[in-house]
């Protein structure tokens, strides 16, 4: 989650480090059992006087299969950290009272997950919610009265007592059995059993909470990326947050911003005229407008995010980047109310912007580095941010609120990169599908020479409607694969974020298309150019849409430039129209394939990699979660049924506890070793001179 604050004194951002990390004179390749070393820097929050930051780290606890995650306080200025929690339980989320005296934070010490309170001075700690179902993304009223929190409930229960009894009956029940009578009954990797998540509020010192957001509808709704859905007005008596009424969510990204009073109460829809998504409510410090983000293509979840102003008085919403060509993402207001501030990516980095409020003009305030979190001091002297490379995982950065003197914070990592090889990325340029120029990185090993041979993996992102930035990653991470002896190329073709709209527009319904040209023309330049590459050794991994471009390229592995070797397939679509029976969000094949498979099957049919199976030939690991409701288990299932009856050299990894993505961190080391395993089979140095397999020139 991606948030802004204003403080006393000092404007803060968050930054992942930037920082180019090469190698030093005695560092060793950067390995898997580095990356579960790598302390994970988050959240920060500066607190009300701009002196202090409150930030998380989670540490992987590889013995037990479980991550940790505690609170830390560092100066603004930087120095010496203290750990604040403690405990065999995580403590997350922690947010400011206004007067700056406690954190609030949520932590499952007791049972279920439930606001606390710490007094950051004497320590003392006091439990706030007691809420059956659980609380979750605690937000301070500004008068520091109560907190705003979501959590799971039965929308036709009318109080806890009611939600405490309907579940302890599902427990109790020898039945697992689960009934569902409307789409979007389950979602990524969970079933929804019936519930709605609601906001709701409690008194800071405790006491019953109140549901502002009672019926059958989800508030928040969900969504990727962005910031937290509801906010206070500055005098404490409205919340504003996001909801989607529509009939059936599964084919709808209609939300919508409402606001109620904080009494409870009729609430009041703002943004109706809109049938796309306009999420992440914002007041600025006046209470004059409420900021939020917006889309205007009903059913396009990556239709680009527009930053929209809405002015309480009139109830007139306008657009302040209309013709920014990029996604805002994270945003907050400046102090003196005439700026808001938000990040969004620009070819693989994420600089940060101010936009004027009165004339909509926007400017790059901080241009290097992939950046996040920004925060801006209540003074409006600083921001704090969060940065991160290919190079370096997540830091805590500041800087003044012009954007110079960027300084590092937090150095939680420091002591383990002097040791290791992470290399920085490279960036290439290449022309892709009819004459565009297309963008991508290049990873290599930290003993790189010239005067070698070197195998090549292309990582393909997912999607379609992402990126490979300039960012650090836990899963598909180039710097663990350039460890283990391999160039990594990390491309953005067609449908890749921060190359403006229409760059993203031309994937959907042409998904084996533009964006198959662009990696192929960006390999075979790569392998032109380059006399180190050797081209007898290429291998291609992706996961999700880069796992159906896998499959793709398993059907169509015969381009006369180069061939893949070998192919890893993670979560990848094989059959369109079992995918588009079987998936959760439906408005996303609805979209991507311009309508239902039964009234439109010709994209399907097109694009679907199941009807080339008698081209396949290249061995193949394939990789999957039984619990991914995103693209089912079945399509990594009819995939290999497909590669061992046409006789391809093929394996099957299955996680039947894990879903989209592989998260625990013993699964994640089984993940990384059986793919780091399968291409050493065919891309070691020697695997040149064996028997080519079947998919090689002959």
């Amino acid at each position: 989650m991606k948030h802004f604050a204003v403080a006393a004194g000092v404007v803060v951002l968050i930054f992942t480090s930037v920082l180019v990390a090469g190698a030093q004179p005695n560092s060793r390749a950067f390995t898997f059992d580095d990356l579960m070393k790598v302390r994970r820097v988050s959240d920060p929050q500066l607190s009300p006087d701009g002196r202090r930051i409150a930030y998380t780290i989670t540490d992987v606890d590889r013995s037990g299969n479980r991550q940790s995650t505690q609170i830390y306080l560092v100066a603004s200025t930087g120095g010496e950290t203290t750990q604040l929690t403690t405990g065999a339980q995580s403590s997350t989320a922690p947010r400011w009272s206004p007067d700056g005296r406690l954190l609030a934070f949520i932590s499952d010490r007791d049972g279920a997950s439930q606001i606390w309170t710490l007094d950051v001075e004497s320590g003392k700690l006091a439990k706030v919610s007691s809420i059956s179902t659980g609380a979750d993304n605690p937000l301070w009223s500004p008068d520091g009265k109560m907190l705003a929190f979501t959590s799971d409930v039965y929308p036709e229960c009318d109080d806890d007592d009611c939600n405490r009894l309907r579940d302890e009956r599902v427990a109790q029940s020898k039945t697992k059995a689960k009934i569902a009578d409307r789409l979007l009954y389950r979602h990524w990797k969970t079933w929804k059993e019936g519930k709605r998540s609601h906001v709701f509020v409690v008194p800071a010192t405790g006491g019953a909470a109140r549901d502002l957001t009672p019926g059958d509808y989800d508030a928040p709704p969900f969504s990727l990326g962005g910031q937290i859905d509801y906010a206070f007005a500055p005098d404490s008596t409205e919340l504003a947050y996001a909801r989607n009424t529509d009939k059936v969510e599964a084919t709808s990204t209609n939300g919508d911003i409402f606001t109620v009073a904080v009494t409870g109460g009729e609430p009041r829809r703002i943004t109706g005229a809109n049938r796309a998504n306009d999420l992440s409510p914002v007041y600025s410090r006046d209470g004059r407008f409420i900021a939020y983000r917006a889309q205007t293509k009903p059913g396009f979840e990556s239709d680009r995010w527009r930053l929209m102003l809405y002015e309480r008085r009139t109830g007139q919403s306008r657009a302040l980047t209309e013709s920014f060509d990029s996604n805002v993402e994270s945003f907050g207001f400046a102090t003196d109310g005439q700026r808001i501030f938000f990040v969004a990516a620009e070819r693989g980095r994420q600089p940060i912007y101010a936009v004027t409020i009165s004339s909509g003009e926007v400017s790059k305030v901080v241009a290097q580095g992939f950046n996040d979190d920004v925060q801006v001091a209540a003074d409006g002297s600083a921001l704090v941010f969060t940065r991160q490379s290919i190079a370096r995982p997540v830091e805590i950065f500041r800087a003044v609120a012009n954007g110079s003197g960027v300084t590092q914070i937090t150095k939680t990592n420091d002591a383990l990169f002097a040791s290791v090889a992470a290399p920085v990325a490279e960036e290439l340029t290449w022309e892709g599908a009819e004459g565009a120029q297309v963008h991508g990185f290049v990873v290599k090993p930290a003993n790189f020479s010239e005067a070698r041979k070197w195998p090549l993996l292309v990582l393909i992102h997912g999607g379609p409607q992402g990126a490979f930035n300039d960012s650090w990653s836990y899963r598909w991470n180039p710097q663990v694969f350039a460890g283990a002896g391999y160039v990594v190329l990390m491309p953005n073709p067609r449908g890749s974020t921060g190359y403006g709209q229409r760059f993203v527009d031309e994937v959907s319904g042409d998904w084996g298309g533009r964006s198959f040209i662009d990696i192929k023309n960006g390999v075979a330049k790569l392998v032109a150019n380059n006399a180190y590459i050797d081209r007898e050794r290429i291998a291609a991994a992706g996961g999700s849409y880069g796992g159906y471009l896998v499959n793709w390229i398993e059907g169509h592995n015969d381009d006369p430039r180069f061939r893949f070797r070998t192919l890893v397939s993670h979560a990848g679509l094989f059959n369109l129209a079992s995918m588009a029976a079987a998936t959760e969000e439906l408005w996303f094949v609805d979209w991507e394939f311009k309508g239902r498979f039964w009234d439109s099957p010709e994209l399907y049919e097109k694009w679907s990699p199941h009807r080339f199976v008698k081209n396949f030939k290249t061995p193949m690991l394939v990789t999957h979660g039984e619990l991914d409701f995103r693209v089912p288990v079945g399509e990594s299932l009819q995939l290999f049924t497909a590669l061992q009856l046409q006789n391809v050299e093929s394996r099957l990894l299955y996680f039947p506890d894990e879903g989209h993505w592989i998260q625990k961190p013993q699964n994640s080391e089984l993940w990384y070793s059986t793919v780091l395993d399968w291409l050493g089979k065919y891309l070691k140095p020697d695997a040149a001179s064996t028997p080519r397999a079947r998919n090689q020139r002959d």
